[in-house]
């Protein structure tokens, strides 16, 4: 029995990057002799075991046989007479398809380490095409490693657009289109995702809401850089700025679904693409199983984000009417969140990147100055049932208009 460290552990290590897990493959060992120095069993699919102190993955090394459709279309072979270098054939890119032994010796068979210096992204053999995962993974893999200066080389690129062209990708479950994705948001460069997406052929596949959104042009005045995805690229880089949170980033790729949706006739305007949106960002959450949380900021990022861009345009009225709609009483962080989408929205174009934009700031002073309101005060004073809003409303109303008189006078 022989143990090696394998995968991402050894990558990033030859790469001086922080190792946060750990995967080791067992060559030469039984099911049996692994449940015996008491680790336990826990893949259905393959001989996985976590080990009994550190709990840390170990599998028995493994050769893979396409005899299916999709990712788990296979048939594996986990005896004792499958090699390292046979296990480590089976992975998707050269620089995970490396091991180190116990004395941190390298075994490359694959030419990993040369690719790591020539900071390529490049598939270990024509079987990248049985498992069609691998296409999100890679794009994953480049928006890591972007700003590294890592790129994914042609001929891998040709085989993801393969895979994409061949209808496998629509076998994955929408469960691990939406894992790949969600990680793939928190990664430093999450716009490399998608545009490789869009480049191979697979975000049309998945989310074509987004992808349909290149091509689309914008108002030059508004929109120097014209098109509609490069924008939506755009603010997503300006929403990393602003926010590590999944909701804020997935809210930013979506907000704009709706000018895909607009007559083509009225281009490059989009009147009316805030409420078209809706269907949209509602088709691809239900399509990609995205969590509810990520739904909720994405519709209102959709529906009010004009009305910010506007905010010192807006009737006293307007403002609560879009504070009211967006339930900032109760959930005033998701709210933030929404101005932050609306802040990378406004600079994620050409030539506006570090311009200020102070219609966020006036909506939550607006806000917390509404929000010292005291009910309680309405109430004692005789008010009851739908007569407490009313005041309530007038009230707040009436600060607004004091906040946007003295906004007026600066």
């Amino acid at each position: 029995m022989k143990i090696y460290l394998v995968g991402g552990a050894v990558r990033d290590k030859l790469l001086n990057h922080p190792v946060k897990d750990r995967d080791w493959v067992v060559v030469g060992a039984t099911v049996e002799q692994m449940l015996a120095k008491g680790y336990v069993q826990v893949g259905n699919d393959f001989p996985v075991f976590l080990h009994p102190e550190t709990r840390e993955e170990y599998a028995l090394a493994r050769l893979e046989r396409k005899t299916g459709v999709g990712y788990g279309g296979f048939a594996c072979d986990s005896s004792v007479n499958v090699t390292l270098e046979q296990d480590l054939s089976r992975r998707d890119l050269t620089i995970n398809a490396m091991a180190m032994d116990e004395n941190n010796h390298v075994i490359d068979p694959y030419h990993g380490q040369t690719d790591l210096q020539y900071k390529r992204l490049r598939h270990v053999s024509d079987a990248f095409v049985e498992d069609p995962l691998r296409v999100l993974r890679v794009a994953r893999f480049a928006a890591r490693y972007f700003q590294y200066g890592f790129h994914i080389v042609d001929e891998t690129l040709e085989l993801m657009t393969k895979i994409s062209q061949s209808g496998e990708l629509q076998v994955l479950s929408p469960e691990r289109v939406w894992q790949e994705t969600a990680r793939a948001l928190l990664e430093p460069n999450p716009e490399v995702y998608f545009e490789c997406l869009h480049h191979c052929g697979a975000l049309a596949v998945w989310m074509p809401e987004i992808d349909k959104l290149w091509g689309i042009p914008n108002p030059a005045k508004w929109h120097p850089e014209i098109d509609t995805g490069v924008h939506i690229m755009m603010v997503l880089q300006q929403a990393v700025s602003l926010s590590d949170k999944l909701t804020v980033r997935f809210a930013a790729l979506a907000h704009d679904i709706g000018k895909g949706l607009t007559d083509p006739h009225q281009w490059p305007s989009h009147q009316g693409h805030e409420i078209l949106g809706l269907k949209g960002i509602n088709q691809l959450c239900d399509r990609i199983k995205a969590t509810n949380e990520c739904r909720e900021l994405a519709l209102m990022a959709s529906e009010f984000h004009s009305h910010v861009h506007k905010a010192f345009e807006l009737k006293p009225t307007t403002v609560l009417k879009v504070l009211n709609r967006c339930d900032v009483w109760r959930k005033p962080q998701r709210f933030a969140d929404f101005l932050d989408v609306c802040r990378a929205d406004a600079r994620g174009r050409t030539g506006f990147e570090d311009e200020p934009y102070h219609q966020a700031d006036y909506f939550w002073q607006t806000y917390q100055a509404a929000n010292q309101i005291d009910v309680q005060q309405i109430i004692a004073a005789g008010y009851q049932g739908a007569a407490i809003k009313q005041q309530l409303d007038q009230a707040r109303i009436k600060v607004i208009q004091n906040i946007k008189n003295d906004t007026n006078r600066d």
